[in-house]
C-alpha cells in the first residue's frame, strides 16, 4: 500500500490541520548539544550536591562503618587460635 493516496497530496507532516495550535521545530544542525555545560551545568551540579549532601552522606557513612566493622570481625573470627596448636609437634 502506498502512502500517497492516504496523504491526498500532502506531505507526511501535514496530514491534518489543527486550529489554534502552534508548533515550533528546531533544526538539529542549529542546536548546540553541549551549549552552557561549563557555565550553567557545573554550577547546577554543585548546587544540587550541596542541597542533597545531608540526606545522602550520613547513611552512606554509617553503611561504610558497618561494612568495615563486619569485614574486620569476619577476618578476626576466621583466624585460627594459635593457643590451640601450642602442643603440636
Amino acid at each position: 500500500m502506498k502512502l500517497t493516496p492516504l496523504a491526498m497530496g500532502h506531505h507526511w507532516g501535514e496530514l491534518a490541520k489543527f486550529r489554534n495550535i502552534v508548533t515550533f521545530r528546531l533544526s538539529p544542525y542549529e542546536l548546540k548539544p553541549f551549549g552552557g555545560v561549563i557555565s550553567k551545568g557545573i554550577p547546577n551540579v554543585i548546587r544540587r550536591i550541596r542541597g542533597q549532601i545531608f540526606r545522602i552522606a550520613p547513611p552512606a557513612i554509617i553503611s561504610y562503618l558497618i561494612y568495615d566493622w563486619a569485614e574486620a570481625e569476619n577476618a578476626r573470627l576466621s583466624r585460627k587460635n594459635p593457643k590451640d596448636y601450642e602442643n603440636d609437634v
